[in-house]
C-alpha cells in the first residue's frame, strides 16, 4: 500500500479552548491511538488535503517533531456546515500486528450482462479487511467478465492472499441491472422483436412488440 507523510506538532494542552485556538489557526487537533501511550497533536488543514480528499486509501507516516510513527486513519470529524475536518483520529501500526482498515474496489473485465445492455453498478466501494499492513494493497481488484444480467458478486464470491475480508459473505459489492435496452435483447432473442429495432428509448417498438403476444 502507498504511503504519505505529514509533519504534525505535539500538543502540550488539550481541551475545547485549545482545540479552537487550533483550527482559527487553520490546524487539525489530531490523537494517536494504539501505541504505549495516547499521542495528542496537530497537523496543518493544507497537508492533510492530499490524504483525506482523495478516494484512495494511505498508511500515514507521521513526523511528530522529529519522532516518525506509521498509523492509519482511524476516524475522521467534519464541521457539520463547512465541511472543514476538526478532528482526526489515527490507529498506530506494527510490522508485526494485524490492522483493520477499509479498502477501495476496483473493477475489472466486461462483464456478461453489460454486453447484454445491462449496466454494471458498484454498490460497495470499500470493503473492511484485516491483515498485516505489509499486505495491504491500494485496491481490491474484482473480476466481473462472468457476471450475468440481473447477476452481482457478493464478498463471499471473492478471495485475496494474506488478508480476510470482514464484510458479511452476503454483502453485495456489484451488479449488473436490467436496463431498457437489456430487455429488448431480450425480445429481439425470443422472435418477438421486428428487424431493425432500436428498443431503448423507443415506446413504439415497445408497444408493437405487446400487440404481437
Amino acid at each position: 500500500m502507498k504511503s504519505i507523510e505529514i509533519k504534525g506538532e505535539l500538543r502540550t494542552s488539550v481541551g475545547k479552548k485549545e482545540s479552537k485556538k487550533l483550527r482559527n489557526e487553520e490546524k487539525v487537533p489530531c490523537v494517536l491511538y494504539g501505541g504505549e501511550e495516547n499521542v495528542h497533536f496537530a497537523v496543518s488543514e493544507k497537508e492533510l488535503k492530499s490524504l483525506i480528499f482523495t478516494p484512495n486509501v494511505y498508511l500515514v507516516d507521521i513526523d511528530i517533531d522529529s519522532k516518525k510513527k506509521k498509523a492509519i486513519i482511524q476516524d475522521l470529524q467534519f464541521h457539520p456546515v463547512t465541511d472543514r475536518v476538526i478532528h482526526i483520529d489515527f490507529f498506530e501500526i506494527f510490522e508485526d500486528k494485524e490492522v483493520v482498515i477499509n479498502i477501495p474496489v476496483e473493477m475489472h473485465g466486461l462483464a456478461e450482462g453489460v454486453e447484454a445492455g445491462g449496466k454494471l453498478q458498484v454498490i460497495n466501494r470499500k470493503l473492511k479487511v484485516k491483515a498485516l499492513f505489509k499486505n495491504l494493497p491500494d485496491v481490491l481488484e474484482v473480476n466481473v467478465e462472468k457476471v450475468a444480467l440481473g447477476k452481482n458478486v457478493k464478498v463471499g464470491d471473492l478471495s485475496y492472499d494474506n488478508l480476510e475480508l470482514l464484510n458479511s459473505a452476503n454483502t453485495v459489492v456489484a451488479t449488473v441491472k436490467l436496463t431498457r435496452a437489456a430487455k429488448g435483447m431480450e425480445l429481439d432473442e425470443e422472435g418477438e422483436g421486428e428487424e431493425g429495432e432500436t428498443v431503448e428509448g423507443e415506446e413504439g417498438a415497445t408497444e408493437e412488440a405487446e400487440a404481437k403476444e
